[in-house]
Parts: structure tokens; sequence; C-alpha cells
């Protein structure tokens, strides 16, 4: 029996991700992870007194968030990245197929369809998006306490050391994901994964 000639052998890999998407990608991780770590030193008396000199740390925490958007805008200029973005911002019929599964536990492939990118990965985009977009609003208000009354400044406090503890443990999940998934980890480190792994975990995914 011979392949035809039109039909790829499963070890080929397959291109995922451009040079581009990785760097936005690990810019906005290193970023996110400086954030979390300084908040972390402000907020745990224990690291504080580790770390000192908190009026530095204040600082990398400010700085750091403000950054924190400018590789996703900077992206935009990839066409890759932006029909990425249209992708992570569309759901389907699969999608509510492969939350249905994801609900129930089902961890058949078969019950989880996916595209480039399934509907558990695009909730997650869309909800780290909200969130960072909150937390430099309400960061800004806590930074300039002049442009804002009290009131506001109070409720932005609140709501910026929560949602920021929601983030760390969310953000704990996804990389706790990524490394039980190699495969996946090796697409976002060398922008190529095989034919049979995007076949496996994303069947309608046509690269």
């Amino acid at each position: 029996m011979t392949l035809r000639a039109d039909t790829p052998p499963a070890t080929v890999d397959v291109r995922r991700f451009t040079t581009a998407q990785r760097w936005i990608h690990r810019t906005t991780a290193a970023l996110m992870g400086l954030c979390v770590l300084t908040a972390a030193c402000l907020y745990i008396p224990q690291l504080a007194e580790i770390v000192g000199r908190r009026a530095l740390v204040v600082t990398l925490h400010q700085w750091s968030g403000l950054a924190l958007p400018v590789p996703v805008l900077a992206g935009l200029a990839s066409r890759a990245f932006r029909a990425d973005l249209g992708r992570l911002n569309r759901f389907g019929p699969h999608d509510r197929t492969w939350l249905r599964a994801a609900l129930r536990r089902d961890k058949r492939h078969a019950a989880r369809p996916a595209a480039k990118f399934n509907a558990g990965q695009k909730l997650y985009a869309a909800w780290i998006a909200g969130a960072t977009l909150v937390m430099l609003a309400t960061g800004l208000m806590m930074w300039f306490t002049h442009l804002t009354p009290l009131l506001w400044r109070t409720s932005a406090t609140f709501v910026h050391d929560w949602l920021a503890l929601t983030i760390g443990i969310v953000l704990a999940g996804h990389i706790g994901m990524a490394l039980a998934d190699p495969e996946s980890r090796r697409g976002m480190r060398t922008g190529k994964v095989s034919r049979a792994w995007a076949d496996q975990e994303h069947p309608l995914w046509r690269p």
C-alpha cells in the first residue's frame, strides 16, 4: 500500500506560530510574571521583608503593568497575529461541544473537537485580556490619586487586589496545563508541532 502524493505523513511538523507571535507571547509572559512577582512582594509581608526596597518594587510593578498591553498592540502589525486574534474571538458549535465535554470531564479526543484553538484557550484569552484592561484602569486610579475621588480609589483598590489574586490562580492553571503538554510547549517555543498532535488535539485545524 502506498501513500497518496497529497497526503502528508503524520511525522511531518507543521507551523503553528510565527516568530513574531512567539515573541509577543514571551514578552507578555515576562511582563505579566514581573507584575505578579512584584505584587507578591508588596502584599506578602514575608516576601516584603526579604526583598526590601519597597519603592523600587512599586516602580517596577507600575511600569511593567503599564507596558503589559504594548506587545499585543505592537503585534497588530503582524498579519498572522491578527488572524489568530480573529480565531480566538470566534466561537462555533464545535466549541460548545468541547465545553460540554470538559464539564463532563470527558477526555476523549473525539468528544473535544477544536480548530487551531480549543474553547478553553478562547475563554482564557478573552478573560485574561479583559482582566488586564481592568487591572490597568484600576492601577492608574491608584497611581494618579489626584485624578479621581476617594470613593473611586477605594473601589479601585478593592477590585485591583482581588482580581490580582484571581489572575494569579488562573495563571497557575494555565502554566500547569502547559507543563502537562510538551508538544504544545514545543509549538510555542519553536513555532512547530507534529502533524499527529495537530490531528489529535485540533482536528478541525487546517494548517
